[in-house]
């Protein structure tokens, strides 16, 4: 397993991902719009395989790690992209790191949880005004669940 950073090679994957995991080319978080294909970050490859995804966005001294995309479960993969991202926000003086999910996305929420982030807000009915400027949203998510909230998680570095 090899990590590194994006190169301009990976960007069209990383458009590619994006579109197949949320629906179009852009992410929402706290209302604010990013594209993934343009965010520092990292890759995983596996011999000529790329299997994981992670990307970024810092301001100030804080890190929102937007997206993090493993297409293999259990094998340290979403660990690894965690970390490089936690240690990249630690070089560029980051106190803190957050990220947000929907409440349909548990395993998210556990993956997470579980690396030491805490819940910090949790925006109800903020998915009905995503909607509005990403239609494409899904109504019903993971586990026949509605997506109806947003979940942020945070942990200090």
């Amino acid at each position: 397993m090899l990590i590194k950073e994006l190169s301009k090679s990976d960007r069209k994957w990383v458009s590619d991902r994006t579109e197949l995991l949320f629906g179009g080319d852009f992410v929402v978080s706290r209302e604010t719009v990013h594209n993934p294909a343009t965010l520092p970050g990292f890759v995983v490859s596996e011999g000529p395989d790329r299997i994981g995804i992670s990307t970024y966005n810092i301001v100030e001294d804080s890190c929102e790690l937007v997206t993090i995309d493993s297409l293999c479960q259990w094998q340290g993969v979403g660990s690894a992209l965690l970390e490089a991202v936690e240690a990249a926000a630690k070089e560029a003086g980051c106190k803190t790191i957050w990220s947000i999910t929907s409440n349909d996305n548990l395993d998210a929420l556990r993956f997470l949880q579980r690396r030491g982030f805490h819940i910090k807000e949790v925006r109800v009915g903020i998915a009905a005004q995503i909607r509005m400027m990403k239609p494409e949203m899904q109504e019903i998510g993971h586990y026949s669940i509605p997506v109806r909230d947003e979940i942020e998680l945070s942990k200090s570095l």
